[in-house]
């Protein structure tokens, strides 16, 4: 089981085609592609979301608290195999500033972990703490696979700064069931073909040079989470499930209420 921890300020914009094009030359100037994106190309990442019968995690994340914190899968390959790996996450954010912690484990691992409290095996202290944090989670939360999505992205990162990135998703797809890595017929387009959630992720400050960019084109921040704009859309379109319970914890119907 492997471990990582990042903790820095997030900014996202939305971005067309042709304005990406014209500043991705002056950001070359300064940044490198990501190792991954090889040839020049983009890669794809893969994320499953997690979230309660009534989308408890979503609403809260939504309503601007100066907390939250969600949970996903999230894999850069298209897998399925039981015993292959991926890595699970919990993502914090306070005031504007992000902190993830991952761990790897098997797909297999997955349904013990979050349903039952089986804690992977670990190797080393650390991949203890943040699986015991992802247990403590799991039991104040009931989650459970909730959406799914899938984008190409575009990396890059400082040639002075390691840890100043920027990414450019495009092609965002998105479903609420079939929840495993891979392209469906299903899948629902969440932005415009020739749309991007630009993002610039930095632990410090902004570079001069990079706001004069932004100044420049006219590129405004404007907070998108592909989570929560997917929930929005549902919302306003009537498409979300709710279940009711009693005070027991029992699923109960409409008519229960009306006979108390």
């Amino acid at each position: 089981m492997a471990i990582a921890t990042f903790k820095r300020y997030e900014k996202k914009y939305l971005i067309t085609k042709e304005k990406l094009d014209k500043i991705l030359p002056e950001l070359l100037k300064y940044m490198d592609l990501d190792e991954y994106c090889i040839g020049g190309n983009e890669y794809r990442i893969y994320s499953i979301y997690y979230d309660t019968d009534n989308h408890d995690v979503i609403r809260q994340n939504s309503s601007k608290p100066v907390y939250k914190e969600k949970m996903r899968l999230r894999s850069y390959y298209d897998k399925k195999d039981p015993e292959d790996k991926i890595f699970m996450e919990i993502k914090k954010k306070s005031e504007g500033q992000g902190n993830k912690r991952r761990i790897k484990l098997k797909i297999k691992e997955i349904d013990p972990f979050v349903n039952e409290g089986i804690l992977p095996e670990t190797k080393d202290y650390l991949s203890s703490q943040v699986a015991k944090e992802l247990a403590y989670y799991f039991k104040r939360n009931k989650v459970h696979p909730a959406l799914y999505v899938q984008y190409d992205r575009l990396a890059l990162f400082g040639k002075e700064d390691k840890n100043f990135r920027m990414t450019f998703d495009r092609n965002v797809r998105v479903r609420r069931h079939n929840f495993v890595f891979g392209e469906s017929e299903d899948d629902e387009l969440l932005l415009p073909n020739g749309e991007y959630i630009m993002e610039i992720k930095i632990l410090g400050a902004m570079p001069l040079w990079l706001t004069h960019l932004l100044s420049e084109n006219e590129l405004y921040s404007h907070g998108f989470s592909k989570y929560g704009n997917k929930y929005k859309q549902d919302l306003a379109a009537h498409r979300l499930n709710y279940v009711l319970t009693d005070k027991n914890g029992e699923k109960v119907d409409f008519d229960f209420f009306e006979s108390i």
